[in-house]
């Protein structure tokens, strides 16, 4: 399966609960960084958001597992991989890793729909963005 590596970070311990790891926020705070970052490679950047053709992606549905906890000091990253590609959603699986031992601590899929951040509305997903979104699809060519 292709993916994007979409965020890497070090779990700092501000990003820990009193419990002493990683604070269910901060995994969707990453999961919302890599798809900023992952839209960006697409075409949709942030000049393009504020500036052009004004279209971000929305999440409208997360369905999550925690699978192993993260605790500070953790190295991570982020990979994701575009599962569905539909004509005003797209479907994205994030997967994060703790880099030691290359074990799947938190995974979850995005269902995001392409808003018009001008009329608050779903939009076609420009063919620009579908075509490159394809590179990181789960389906086989």
């Amino acid at each position: 399966m292709p993916a994007m590596i979409s965020f890497r970070s070090v779990v700092n311990p501000s990003d820990c609960d009193f419990l002493g790891h990683l604070n269910v926020s901060r995994y969707f705070a990453a999961c919302s960084d890599g798809v900023f970052a992952i839209q960006s490679e697409m075409g949709l950047t942030a000049t393009d958001m504020r500036d052009g053709r004004r279209l971000s992606f929305a999440v409208v549905n997360a369905q999550s597992d925690f699978r192993v906890e993260l605790a500070a000091g953790d190295a991570i990253r982020l990979d994701t991989s575009v599962m569905e590609i539909g004509s005003k959603s797209m479907t994205f699986r994030h997967r994060l890793i703790k880099s030691e031992g290359d074990t799947v601590a938190f995974e979850t899929v995005f269902r995001c729909v392409m808003l018009n951040l001008e009329t608050r509305r779903a939009a076609e997903i420009p063919d620009d963005v579908r075509q490159m979104a394809a590179q990181w699809s789960e389906q086989e060519a």
